[in-house]
């Protein structure tokens, strides 16, 4: 059989998560899927499109799909799922996982490295984070948990623009991207995404390419001589007050807000030493790993003619032998690292010391 595709959706309070869902099961879009809601659910399903209530938490809806609420831990639930799947007791083709408001989704996706019977039978396909622009400056700036939801993000779907202006749309965005260059980020209304943008995205397959936005990259590689510091020279104080559209001067494009949700790119044309590398992110992993959200990179490798991809959540990582190296392709490293107030020279130089 093969795997069975996950979708973890995340978000805060009013982002939106339960339009989306309703509209993603209402759709008739042949897929049958099992959502699996977090029994604290704020906003549940209505029950209006749901069938029927066992006793087991299964819900049948209308068009076929089912949904579940978590009473036991989330692997329990996966592994009756796809139990039943198995023994042809239930019909479905993908889960989603909808997380509380405040959850860090980084325990969620661990789920499907960590456990061997869940990773037989799921593949994770991404995370998805919906964030609300009318709210969103305050909820980042206020909750931990909003930015940590953003750093994990493989998409971002950021809704209700329509409620505030087009500058504050852009500054939302510029700021996501300093937070997270590596998850593209799509305006969407009231649910009414395709589908194909919520699903088989492929954001924790250990594919060859890595997507960090193109922009990031180039403000990065002018920003080197004067690193120290914050980029505008006005930071605030941690209970500074800043209402940031009006001082975002001229183009916009320094961001006032100096999250501790960050990331930066490492880049090498040199090859790396695998022990060295290996030796170097296993320390790193060891003490930094519950502030490391995501990293990412395609890697040179001395000793093979293939890429190699890499990634990992927190303490968890593996790497992929990938295609190998084209011809005439100029080979390097890139690989982008996003966390909590991680020490970027003491990464950048380790990165740099296991180099050949």
């Amino acid at each position: 059989m093969s795997l069975i595709p996950a979708t973890i959706l995340t978000g805060f309070l009013g982002s939106g998560k339960t339009t989306l869902l309703k509209r993603v099961l209402a759709e008739a879009h042949g897929q049958k899927i099992a959502v699996i809601e977090n029994e604290f659910g704020e906003e549940n399903i209505d029950s209006d499109i749901l069938v029927s209530d066992t006793n087991e938490q299964i819900i049948q809806m209308s068009n076929g799909c089912i949904c579940c609420t978590i009473r036991e831990d989330l692997r329990n639930t996966l592994q009756m799922l796809a139990a039943k799947k198995r023994k042809g007791l239930l019909d479905f083709d993908r889960v989603v996982i909808e997380t509380t408001g405040v959850a860090d989704p980084g325990p969620v996706a661990q789920t499907f490295f960590m456990d061997d019977e869940i990773a037989e039978s799921y593949l994770l396909d991404s995370i998805l984070t919906l964030v609300d622009a009318k709210h969103a400056e305050q909820q980042l700036n206020d909750r931990q948990e909003a930015r940590r939801q953003v750093g994990f993000a493989d998409q971002i779907f950021i809704s209700k623009t329509d409620l505030v202006t087009q500058a504050e749309t852009d500054a939302l965005m510029h700021r996501l991207k300093h937070m997270n260059p590596r998850a593209p980020q799509k305006a969407v209304h009231f649910g009414e995404v395709a589908l194909s943008e919520v699903f088989d995205l492929r954001g924790f397959n250990l594919n060859a390419k890595l997507d960090i936005d193109p922009d990031f990259l180039k403000e990065d590689d002018h920003d080197h001589g004067h690193d120290h510091g914050d980029h505008d020279g006005h930071d605030h104080a941690p209970g500074e007050a800043c209402n940031h559209p009006s001082h975002t001067h001229g183009g916009g494009h320094h961001h006032v807000h100096d999250d501790d949700v960050k990331s930066f790119v490492f880049k090498s044309d040199r090859p790396f030493d695998p022990a060295k590398l290996e030796d170097f992110l296993g320390a790193i992993v060891n003490i930094y790993g519950p502030r490391m959200l995501r990293y990412k990179g395609v890697l040179y490798m001395k000793g093979t003619d293939r890429k190699v991809i890499f990634q990992g959540v927190h303490q968890l990582m593996g790497s992929d032998l990938g295609p190998q190296w084209a011809e005439g392709e100029a080979r390097g490293s890139k690989m982008v690292f996003i966390g909590i107030d991680l020490p970027k020279d003491i990464l950048m130089q380790g990165m740099e010391q296991s180099l050949v």
